[in-house]
C-alpha cells in the first residue's frame, strides 16, 4: 500500500495518474465542506467521473432500512452523463458490484462514513467491492478516504464466524471493531488477498466530523456509543426506537406495562449494582413510534442513558438486558428469516456467536461470557495491530470476573 495523501491532493493525484474513468462509492457524508460541494460534484466537474455506486438508504440517506434503492435516476441532476448503480436493489445479487462495472474504470474512490460496527451495511458493501477487485486481472486503483470511527478505538465482541456471515455482518469482523475506514480497507484487502493498488486519503477537516448523519436512524455520536449493543434489539419483537428521535436509545412495545418495566429495571439494576461497569441507566417511559414496529401505537419501554465520562461496553450491557428481557417477555425473539436468501434468524445474524446466543437464552453464565469476550477482544486487538503495523487501540478492557461470580 502506498503512503496516504491529503484530501486536497486527491483530485490532482487522479489527474496526474491518468484517471480518466473514475468510479465513486459514497453517500451524502462525502460532502467537502471547504469546497461547499459534494465530492461527486467535484469529480464530475473534472470530467473523469463515470459511475457512482449508491449504498443502502440512498445517496442522501433518504430511505429506511431494507427499502430497495431504485430511483437512482433522480440523482442524475447532480452529474449528467454519469451512471448511478444501486448496491441495494430488489434482487439478492444487487448488493455485489459486478466485475464488468469495474473493469472499464481506472480508479475507484470510496468516501463514506462507517459507524464502527459490523452490522452497518456500508462496511459489507466495501468488503464486496474489495472482493470483486481482488478477482479482476487488471483492477483499477482504489482510493479510500480514511474517515475516523465515530465509536472510537474501543473494541467489543467477537469475530463473526463464516456460518453466521451475511450482508449484515462480514466474516471475521468483531461487533465493534475499532477501525477507521482506511484500516478497514487494509484489513479487507488482506482478507481477500487483493493485489490492486490501495491508497488512503486523509479527510479534509475534523471540524465537521459526523455533522452529516450516515443513515436515517443514526443521528448522533451517542448513537455510535450504543449501537454495538442496542442494534441487537432488532432481533426481538420490541421496537428498537426507529420512528422516534432517539433510535437505538429507546426500546419498548405496547405490551410492556409499568409494573413489568419496573420488574425488568429491578433485575437489571441487581446486575449493575453487583458489577459497576455494567453502567446503562434505564429510564422507564412511554413513546409512540411514527413508523416501523408499532407505528402510531403507545409503547412502554426504556430510554438507555450513559453517564458522562464513563466508558461503556455497550455490547455486554445490551446482552445482559436482553437476557433479562427474555425472562420477562414471552416469545421475545423475532421469528423467521431476517435477510433475503438467508434462512437464519435475526438473533443468529446479529449476535453471530453461539456463546453469546446461549447467554441471552439463559444457557451460559455471566462469568463465562465476560471471560470469553475479554479473550476474544484481546485476540482481535493483537491481530489488528499486526495487520496495520502500528498500535491502533485505546480500549476499555473488561476485567476477568472471580470464580464466585455467577
Amino acid at each position: 500500500m502506498s503512503p496516504s495523501i491529503s484530501f486536497s491532493m486527491l483530485l490532482d493525484s487522479l489527474h496526474r495518474q491518468g484517471a480518466t474513468h473514475v468510479g465513486l462509492f459514497c453517500n451524502q457524508t462525502a460532502f467537502v465542506f471547504e469546497k461547499r460541494k459534494y465530492l461527486l460534484e467535484l469529480l464530475s466537474e473534472s470530467k473523469a467521473l463515470k459511475t457512482v455506486f449508491v449504498p443502502e438508504h440512498g445517496l442522501f440517506s433518504e430511505l429506511q432500512d431494507q427499502e430497495p434503492v431504485e430511483a437512482v435516476e433522480a440523482y442524475r441532476a447532480m452529474a449528467e452523463k454519469v451512471e448511478f448503480i444501486s448496491l441495494y436493489g430488489q434482487s439478492e445479487e444487487s448488493v455485489r458490484i459486478p466485475a464488468q462495472a469495474l473493469t472499464s474504470l481506472t480508479d475507484i474512490v470510496v468516501d463514506i462514513q462507517d459507524v464502527g460496527c459490523r452490522y452497518f451495511t456500508y462496511t459489507t458493501s466495501l468488503a464486496y467491492l474489495i472482493a470483486t477487485l481482488s478477482g479482476i486481472a487488471s483492477p483499477p486503483r482504489l482510493w479510500v478516504v480514511d474517515r475516523a470511527n465515530p465509536a472510537g478505538r474501543q473494541v467489543e465482541g467477537t469475530p463473526l464466524p463464516a456460518v453466521f456471515s451475511s450482508f449484515i455482518g462480514h466474516q471475521g469482523l468483531a461487533h465493534r471493531h475499532g477501525l477507521s475506514m482506511g484500516e478497514l480497507a487494509i484489513w479487507l484487502t488482506r482478507f481477500y488477498k487483493g493485489t490492486f493498488e490501495l491508497r488512503l486519503v486523509s479527510p479534509t477537516s475534523e471540524d465537521f466530523f459526523f455533522q452529516i448523519f450516515p443513515s436515517p436512524n443514526f443521528p448522533s455520536l451517542q448513537t455510535a456509543q450504543l449501537y454495538s449493543g442496542q442494534c441487537l434489539f432488532e432481533a426481538t419483537n420490541l421496537s428498537e426506537g426507529r420512528g422516534t428521535t432517539r433510535p437505538f436509545e429507546i426500546i419498548g412495545a405496547p405490551f410492556l406495562g409499568w409494573e413489568k418495566l419496573q420488574r425488568i429495571k429491578h433485575d437489571f439494576e441487581l446486575q449493575t449494582d453487583a458489577i459497576p461497569w455494567l453502567n446503562y441507566v434505564l429510564r422507564p417511559l412511554q413513546f409512540i413510534p411514527t413508523f416501523h414496529k408499532y407505528a402510531n401505537q403507545l409503547c412502554g419501554g426504556f430510554q438507555v442513558h450513559l453517564a458522562m465520562g464513563v466508558v461503556n461496553h455497550s455490547l455486554l450491557n445490551s446482552l445482559v438486558l436482553l437476557q433479562i428481557m427474555n425472562d420477562h417477555v414471552p416469545n421475545l425473539w423475532r421469528e423467521g428469516p431476517y435477510e433475503k436468501g438467508n434462512t437464519r434468524t435475526a438473533l443468529e445474524i446479529l449476535v453471530g456467536d453461539k456463546t453469546l446466543i446461549n447467554f441471552v437464552n439463559g444457557k451460559e453464565s455471566l462469568k463465562v461470557t465476560i471471560d470469553y469476550l475479554k479473550n476474544q477482544e484481546n485476540e482481535w486487538i493483537q491481530l489488528m495491530e499486526e495487520v496495520t503495523k502500528k498500535r491502533l487501540f485505546s480500549v476499555f478492557s473488561l476485567p476477568f470476573l472471580p470464580p464466585t461470580t455467577s
